[in-house]
Parts: C-alpha cells; sequence; structure tokens
C-alpha cells in the first residue's frame, strides 16, 4: 500500500468497496457531518440507508465520503455537462470575398454582412482575390482592407493583419 491516498481509478469518483482506505470523514445521507469513522461502518451505514458510499474528495486526509444514491449523482453530473455544453460557443470562421476594384455598393453590402457575423460573436476571414493583371496594382487591396480595417474599429481586434497568399490578400478579424 501507498502512504497517501489514491486517486480514484477509473473515470469518476470511487464508489461502495472501490474505497480502500481504513477511515473516512462521513457525511450523512441528510448532509449532517457525522466525523470520522471507519470505512467499514461507514459502508454498513449506507447499505442500511439503501444508498452509496460516494468518496466526494479523494485527496483529503481522510477522504470525505457521502451517503447518497450513486445513480442519481452520476444524473445529476450528465445534466450539469449538457448546460455547461448547451451554453458554450463555437467561433466559427466566416469567409467574406472582396476584389481590388470593389464597387461602394458592394462594399457596404459586404460591411453589413462582417458586422452581422462579429455581432454574432464569429470570426471573419475577409479575402482579397487578385485576377491577372489586377497583381502589378497590390496596393490597391492593401487600401480595400485598410478601409475594412478603420470602418470596424472598435468592434473587432485584428488576428492576422493582410498577408499574400498565391494571388490573394488574406486578412482574419475576431470580436473584441
Amino acid at each position: 500500500m501507498s502512504s497517501g491516498p489514491q486517486p480514484p481509478s477509473r473515470d469518476g469518483p470511487r464508489v461502495n468497496e472501490d474505497i480502500r482506505v481504513p477511515q473516512v470523514r462521513l457525511i450523512g445521507e441528510d448532509g449532517e457531518m457525522v466525523g470520522v469513522v471507519n470505512t467499514r461502518d461507514a459502508l454498513h451505514r449506507a447499505y442500511q440507508a439503501g444508498l452509496d458510499l460516494l468518496e466526494i474528495s479523494p485527496n483529503a486526509v481522510p477522504p470525505v465520503c457521502k451517503i447518497t444514491d450513486y445513480g442519481k449523482f452520476k444524473y445529476e453530473q450528465q445534466k450539469k455537462a449538457n448546460e455547461a455544453r448547451k451554453k458554450q460557443k463555437v467561433v466559427e470562421i466566416k469567409e467574406i470575398k472582396v476584389r481590388p476594384n470593389i464597387d461602394d455598393h458592394d462594399y457596404e453590402t459586404k460591411m453589413k454582412q462582417m458586422k452581422g457575423f462579429i455581432a454574432d460573436g464569429d470570426k471573419v476571414k475577409v479575402t482579397l482575390r487578385f485576377r491577372g493583371r489586377e497583381m502589378a496594382h497590390q496596393e490597391l487591396g492593401a487600401k480595400v482592407l485598410e478601409r475594412v480595417r478603420t470602418e470596424m474599429g472598435e468592434l473587432v481586434k485584428v488576428e492576422s493583419m493582410p498577408r499574400m497568399e498565391n494571388r490573394q490578400m488574406i486578412m482574419v478579424l475576431a470580436p473584441k
């Protein structure tokens, strides 16, 4: 036997006979503190109540155990996990494609879309595509992306500055 308390062996807390320590600090089924008792006595009390002995904090000395219904405990844990999962927001990356010689009206429409995505908490990847001879005038593309950046202003932080990848310039914006 090792000297310190053993961590739970499987996933989740140890229950009933899995608790192999001589003494435990016991909490009764109604939540009142019983105190330090022999593990055998604690198990006996749990069985008499028709419940389980559940290890709550395994690293305490002696470990804290509670008399409770293990099935109900597992159900509550699952419910908590599901609630946490529901509240989680998955951040998506939305892509907006623009051209170096974009028309003002098209630009306004794209800006409206970007602001909507940022408001929803998503990241926006602005892709500026160069075709043919437009490659010779990359400064026009840089100006368009700079305009996007200044208009979005306080709403976003620039996650990756405009950079060239093959025939396109890419910038990623994230909500603040």
